[in-house]
C-alpha cells in the first residue's frame, strides 16, 4: 500500500479519498476540541491517509499539526511519508530538548513519552496546534497527554478500536468511530494479499491469564519451550511455509531462542530478534531478513507495530493471545500486496483463529467500541474450543499404521453406550486401549517394533484422555496427567502379553 503511487502526495484510492471527506465532514460539523476515532485494517494506508488530512488541514486552518507515536520508528516512517506529501515538518525525538525554531514548521512528529518528558519539565511548549493525530490509537500511552490539547480537535487512528487495556474502554477517549473498508473489501480490490491460515490444534490448560487480561510471558514460555510444542512448531513450519520468507512471532524471549535453535539444529538458516538488540544488530539482522528470499525471523513482539516488509510470506503465530488488536498486527505483516505475490500463508499455533474467526472475517467494529466488556466477555473459552479438537493422525504416522483400517475413536458415542448399560466410566478406556493393542498387532512383528509404535501414539492418547474427561466432567490439568500414565502403562503391559 504505502510504497505505491499514493506515496508520492499525488494520487489517493477511492477509499481512502471517501475516507478523507468523512474525516472533514464531522471535523467541520463537531466542536473544535471534539475527539474522533478511525479504524482502517493494517496496510490499508492509514499513515497516506492521516498525511494527506495534514497537508490539507494546514492550508485550510493555518494552524499547526501534532502527530503523536508511541514508536520511533514509527515516527521516523512518518516523517518521511509527510516529506513525500510536501508537508514541512519536525520530529521531536530524544536529541530534542527545546523547540526555538518551532516557528518554521507547520507540523511536529513526536513520540508519546519523549514529548510529555519535556511538557512535564516545561522544556517545551508547542503553540498553535490546532489538530492533533495519534497513530496507533488503541494504546493507552496517549491519554497522559489529552490533558496538554484540551482545546484541539482529536483524531485517533487504529486498525483495531480496542483499548489495549480492559478498563479504559475508547469510548470514554473519543465520542465517534468512523469505519473504514474493511478487510475483504481490500483483498477483492486487490489492495491486500489474501491470508490462507493453517491452524495447529493446542492444548492451552496450562496458560495463565495476567493483569492485563493476556497470557502471561512465563507461562507461555514453559508451554511453548517444550519439545512437544518446539516439535509440532518445526513440523508446521516444514508442511506450510518451507522455503518461504517467514517471520514468527513469540510470547518470551527464551521461546524465540529456543525456537531459533531447533531450527538451526534441523539445517534452517535463521535470526532471532528482541528488544534487548542494539540499534545496529537490529538493522543488521532486519536488512538480512530483507535481502534472503527464505529467511526466517523468529521475534518477541517488536516487529507488530513499525514494521514494513512486503515480501513476507508466511506469518507464525507461535503463542496464544487474547488481544483482538495483536492478533490483526500480527498478521497483517504479511498483508502487503506485490505484483508477484496476491497470497499469504499464517500458520496458527495458538487457537487464535478459533478464538477471534479468521483475519478476513466482518468484524462490528462499531458495536467492539461501543461494548468491549460484552465482545471481550463472549471470547469463546480455550476450555470450549479444545472440546472441538479431534485428532489426526499425521500421514507420516498414517504410513506406519497402514495395516489398520480403524484408526478413529468415538469417545462420545462409546460413553453414551456405557450409560446406556449402566457400566463404570473406566470401561470406555479400555476399550479405547484394546483397539490401540489391535493396531500394534496389526503393524508389528516383534515386540522392539510394537514397542516402538506404542510410543508413536502418545498424541492420540492425549487426546482421547482429554475428550474423556469432559465427558465425566472431571477435566483438571493433573487428573488427566495421571489417566494418561495409567493409560500408558497398562497399554504397554498388554502389549507385551500380546508378544
Amino acid at each position: 500500500m504505502e510504497d505505491g503511487k499514493e506515496k508520492e502526495g499525488k494520487v489517493l484510492y477511492d477509499y481512502q479519498v471517501a475516507d478523507i471527506d468523512q474525516i472533514f465532514s464531522v471535523m467541520e460539523s463537531k466542536p473544535k476540541n471534539f475527539n474522533l476515532l478511525y479504524q482502517l485494517p493494517t496496510g490499508g494506508g492509514k499513515t497516506v491517509i492521516f498525511s494527506e488530512i495534514t497537508k490539507r488541514y494546514i492550508e485550510k486552518s493555518n494552524k499547526k499539526v501534532l502527530i503523536l507515536t508511541h514508536r520511533i520508528e514509527l515516527s521516523r516512517q512518518t516523517s518521511n511519508m509527510l516529506d513525500e506529501f510536501k508537508v514541512k515538518n519536525k520530529v521531536i525525538n530524544s536529541q530534542v530538548k527545546e523547540l526555538p525554531d518551532q516557528a518554521e514548521y507547520m507540523c511536529f512528529v513526536a513520540m508519546v513519552e519523549t514529548l510529555n518528558n519535556r511538557l512535564q519539565d516545561d522544556k517545551i511548549e508547542v503553540a498553535d496546534i490546532g489538530l492533533v493525530i495519534i497513530d496507533e490509537a488503541h494504546y493507552n500511552s496517549f491519554r497522559k497527554l489529552f490533558k496538554y490539547f484540551n482545546n484541539c480537535f482529536i483524531l485517533g487512528v487504529t486498525a483495531t478500536p480496542l483499548s489495549s487495556n480492559i478498563k479504559l474502554p475508547m469510548k470514554d477517549s473519543y465520542g465517534e468511530l468512523i469505519v473504514g473498508s474493511p478487510i475483504e473489501t481490500l483483498i477483492s480490490k486487490g489492495f491486500l494479499a489474501k491470508a490462507v491460515t493453517y491452524s495447529y490444534e493446542v492444548g492451552l490448560g496450562t496458560l495463565k491469564i495476567g493483569t492485563n487480561g493476556d497470557y502471561t510471558v512465563r507461562s507461555s514460555e514453559v508451554l511453548y519451550t517444550n519439545s512437544v510444542m518446539q516439535g509440532k512448531l518445526l513440523y508446521a513450519y516444514k508442511q506450510r511455509g518451507l522455503n518461504k520468507k517467514t517471520l514468527i512471532f513469540n510470547n518470551g524471549i527464551n521461546t524465540s531462542i529456543q525456537v531459533a535453535e531447533t531450527f538451526v539444529k534441523a539445517g534452517l538458516e535463521i535470526r532471532h530478534l528482541d528488544n534487548t538488540h542494539t540499534k545496529q544488530q537490529r538493522k543488521d539482522i532486519l536488512q538480512w531478513f530483507k535481502e534472503k528470499p527464505n529467511a526466517i525471523l523468529t521475534s518477541v513482539g517488536i516487529l507488530t507495530t513499525g514494521f514494513d516488509e512486503p515480501t513476507v510470506e508466511t506469518i507464525i503465530l507461535n503463542r496464544a493471545t487474547k488481544s483482538l488488536a495483536l492478533y490483526f498486527q500480527m498478521i497483517g505483516r504479511g498483508s502487503r500486496v506485490l505484483k508477484e505475490k496476491k497470497n499469504f500463508t499464517v500458520i496458527d499455533l495458538g487457537n487464535n483463529a478459533a478464538r477471534f474467526g479468521l483475519w478476513s472475517e466482518p468484524v462490528d467494529w462499531q458495536r467492539i467500541f461501543m461494548n468491549p466488556d460484552y465482545f471481550l466477555e463472549n471470547l469463546i473459552s480455550d476450555e470450549d474450543i479444545e472440546r472441538s479438537f479431534k485428532y489426526t493422525f499425521p500421514e507420516e504416522l498414517q504410513e506406519r499404521f497402514k495395516n489398520s483400517t480403524d484408526m478413529t475413536f468415538d469417545i462420545n458415542a462409546e460413553n453414551a453406550k456405557a450409560i446406556s448399560r449402566g457400566d463404570k466410566s473406566s470401561v470406555i478406556l479400555d476399550t479405547s486401549r484394546e483397539q490401540h493393542v489391535v493396531m500394534v498387532k496389526e503393524n508389528a512383528e516383534t515386540l522392539l517394533e510394537a514397542l516402538s509404535l506404542m510410543r508413536l501414539l502418545d498424541e492420540d492418547i492425549r487426546d482421547r484422555i482429554r475428550r474423556y474427561s469432559y465427558c465425566i466432567c472431571k477435566s483438571t490439568a493433573n487428573y488427566r496427567d495421571w489417566l494418561t500414565e495409567d493409560y500408558k502403562k497398562k497399554l504397554k503391559e498388554r502389549v507385551m502379553q500380546e508378544f
